[in-house]
């Protein structure tokens, strides 16, 4: 379906090359001051034709603000906004009238509905990623003002070029090294509480280490050379997160954002704290002790959980992997067979990226954030109508929170505690 969320919903609508894409917003909590200037960095970030690393697709992606809004506040009701498709050549994808791309959701597009958009990807295409930005740019500004959540992705490979994560080492053979390395370097763990978007920014491909950018670069050029395309990682973290979010057992914080980040397009692989490297560590070494904060509340001394526990947030840094494929659409000669059955030869057309993961940075920002704002919205709601029950007081003291002040640490705000309780 197009739309994502339960109590912050958001639908996206538009094809690549119609004239406009653009999202419904509902859920969006009254009173929050909102202009078109919260979004549009957030679409620039996104949009087409940054660079020499992207498609030539000249996309200004200028968002337009319908409804919701008056006075540049949010009326609590359903927010309407687009952005319009200036740049089209839908003739650039005449082939694709014979021809099912390879890799590309041409042909089961056209199974499922027994029709498909003429030009370009259609609902496949990554121009439908634009609502979802633009709504998580608006959960964004709720969640830092309420919360001070800051969430911040960058670029960690592109095809075998990776910045370094660890210092781990494969081992020959079990008996060798059963204890295997922590899955995090140090520097990369600091690297997660530390890193800014203006960090990220800073470098074309957005993966903020030079040598490696340098690399990733060269990389990247010489797929678009050959026109071909390479693949890449993204890396996540989502820091001051409240804790008590997540709804088990299906609908668990890391269940929802494998949901979130595996329905951009192009996706193949999440993958959320210490990751498949985890399981090559013994339990002893994999747990994540409690220790004592200075403020008197249980933290974490290693986080490999990456801030949840049973589907629950706990208050640490959320930090997760997402994998992106090769883009499908390349524009050199492939041999493959028509809709018909005969064999041909396929050069498309169009214009497409050669790696898709720097402009995929604020598409998985803005994933975690439509999450998150949802399951806010969610464990406030729960909160509020309990507190309308009977005390507790007569349960015995290991079965109710002993104080609201146990989790102060996550807000300086009485109304964040609520979520947290």
């Amino acid at each position: 379906m197009s739309t994502f969320g339960k109590l912050f919903r958001v639908t996206t609508y538009g094809e690549s090359h119609c004239a406009s894409v653009g999202a419904i917003i509902d859920g969006c909590p009254p009173g929050m001051e909102l202009a078109p200037s919260d979004i549009q960095p957030q679409l620039s970030r996104r949009r087409p034709g940054q660079s020499n690393l992207t498609t030539p697709r000249d996309e200004k992606d200028l968002v337009q603000l319908q409804s919701g809004i008056e006075q540049g506040v949010t009326l609590g009701t359903p927010i309407g906004l687009l952005v319009r498709n200036e740049d089209q050549r839908p003739k650039d994808y005449s082939e694709t009238d014979l021809y099912p791309r390879p890799s590309h959701a041409d042909l089961t597009y056209l199974l499922k509905y027994d029709v498909k958009a003429s030009s370009g990807g259609g609902r496949a295409s990554a121009r439908e990623t634009i609502g979802r930005v633009a709504a998580g740019a608006i959960a964004e500004k709720y969640l830092r003002q309420a919360y001070g959540v800051e969430i911040v992705a960058f670029v960690t490979s592109v095809g075998k070029i990776h910045l370094t994560t660890s210092s781990a080492t494969t081992a020959s053979s079990e008996a060798e090294n059963d204890d295997a390395e922590d899955p995090l370097s140090p520097e990369f763990v600091k690297l997660l509480s530390t890193i800014t978007r203006q960090q990220v920014d800073s470098f074309t491909t957005r993966c903020p280490d030079s040598e490696t950018s340098e690399k990733m670069t060269k990389r990247i050029i010489r797929a678009k050379e050959a026109m071909d395309s390479i693949g890449g990682t993204v890396t996540c973290v989502i820091r001051n997160s409240p804790v008590g979010l997540g709804e088990p057992v299906f609908d668990k914080f890391e269940a929802m954002l494998a949901h979130a980040m595996l329905s951009i397009p192009a996706t193949k692989g999440f993958e959320i704290g210490s990751g498949f490297k985890g399981t090559e560590m013994p339990g002893s070494r994999h747990n994540d002790p409690y220790v004592a904060r200075p403020n008197g509340t249980l933290g974490t001394s290693t986080n490999w959980s990456g801030g949840i526990q049973g589907g629950i947030t706990n208050g640490e840094n959320i930090y997760f992997r997402v994998g992106f494929k090769s883009p499908a659409t390349i524009s050199q000669p492939q041999g493959t067979a028509q809709y018909d059955g005969s064999s041909g030869t396929l050069a498309a057309r169009g214009r497409h990226d050669p790696c898709v993961v720097p402009r995929a940075v604020p598409i998985v920002e803005a994933m975690a954030a439509l999450v998150l704002m949802d399951q806010i919205l969610i464990q406030l709601a729960r909160k509020s109508a309990s507190r309308l029950l009977p005390s507790l007081s007569h349960l015995p003291p290991s079965m109710v929170m002993p104080s609201k002040a146990v989790l102060k640490k996550f807000s300086e705000h009485p109304e964040a505690e609520e979520v947290a309780m």
